[in-house]
């Protein structure tokens, strides 16, 4: 897969273009079933399939007092776009320049004249353009004016709701990580790099791996099962995201327990895969009583995980 950093980089025209285009945080089954028409159209036409994207995200750039939280860091997007079999990834600049643009701007002056698009599918609920002023039927009626096809692809629905990235940001930051995966085909995961802690865990018998976060958007404090990805290989694990009120810490963080492993990670990456919540975060009374508390969550990790 290519991925070229902006139209204006462009440097050569595709052959029967068929994109889609939009900001795609979290690739969510909705965003997965509009990649899939869009790689077998562009089969059927034996043509380029694109995605045409932005950076940052539009809201953070036009609303940055409202600081939207990424689902899925840049380099992540990338890859799970790849994984859809994309051939092509353009992703724009988003600037307050380019928000600016009108509905007829951006379809004449890029799609058209840039990319040379031949068809475009895009989501139930599109909007283009400056203040979002293109709708649909605008994108339909650009379409017969400048011979290229637009299709419409309808929502995925999950227990009458339909998936979105909001859905996706809301279920993540209550902690319900099963439905998390239901909605985006995938456990939900966060990346980082393993830095020194307090070393409690070390001390308790359990030694955890405490993670600087590359991702904006994490679960809600509490205890979770996770897999845990390092090098080549998928380990099981138990994850605490909070302030440990036992210690009465301050700070929020990310310690991931590694079952069965004795490796010094230190400045190492991990990328950690939630597939279950066990529990609030609670204060223990002493060490003695936090430690047999971890012993039960590490127990429940392994029974979980075994049925995976």
């Amino acid at each position: 897969m290519n991925i070229v950093m902006g139209t204006k980089n462009l440097t050569r025209r595709f052959t029967h273009p068929v994109m889609t285009a939009g900001n795609f945080d979290g690739i969510h089954l909705g965003h997965q079933k509009i990649f899939k028409e869009v790689v077998q159209r562009a089969s059927e036409l034996k043509g380029d399939s694109i995605v045409y994207t932005f950076e940052p995200h539009p809201l953070n750039v036009l609303a940055p007092e409202k600081k939207v939280p990424l689902i899925v860091p840049f380099s992540e997007k990338m890859s799970l776009i790849e994984e859809c079999c994309l051939d092509i990834i353009i992703c724009e600049d988003f600037t307050p320049e380019y928000a600016n643009l009108s509905p007829r701007e951006f379809v004449k002056g890029i799609l058209v004249d840039r990319i040379g698009v031949r068809a475009i599918f895009v989501g139930h609920d599109y909007a283009f353009g400056r203040e979002r002023e293109g709708t649909i039927e605008t994108l339909i009626r650009f379409g017969k004016e400048f011979d290229f096809e637009v299709q419409v692809v309808s929502a995925v629905r999950i227990d009458e709701c339909v998936v979105s990235s909001t859905m996706v940001r809301d279920l993540v930051q209550r902690g319900e990580v099963k439905k998390v995966a239901n909605v985006l085909g995938r456990d939900y995961s966060i990346a980082g790099k393993v830095v020194k802690g307090k070393s409690r865990g070390k001390g308790l018998g359990f030694p955890t791996a405490n993670l600087k976060l590359v991702n904006e958007l994490f679960p809600k404090p509490g205890i979770y099962v996770v897999n845990v990805a390092y090098g080549d290989h998928i380990y099981k694990g138990v994850a605490n995201i909070g302030f440990k009120p036992t210690f009465k810490d301050q700070t929020l963080s990310v310690e991931i327990y590694i079952l069965d492993f004795d490796k010094d990670i230190y400045d190492e990456d991990l990328r950690v895969s939630f597939v279950e919540r066990l529990r609030d975060e609670k204060a223990f009374r002493g060490p003695d009583e936090l430690v047999e508390q971890i012993k039960k969550d590490v127990e429940k990790a392994r029974d979980v995980l075994k049925e995976k």
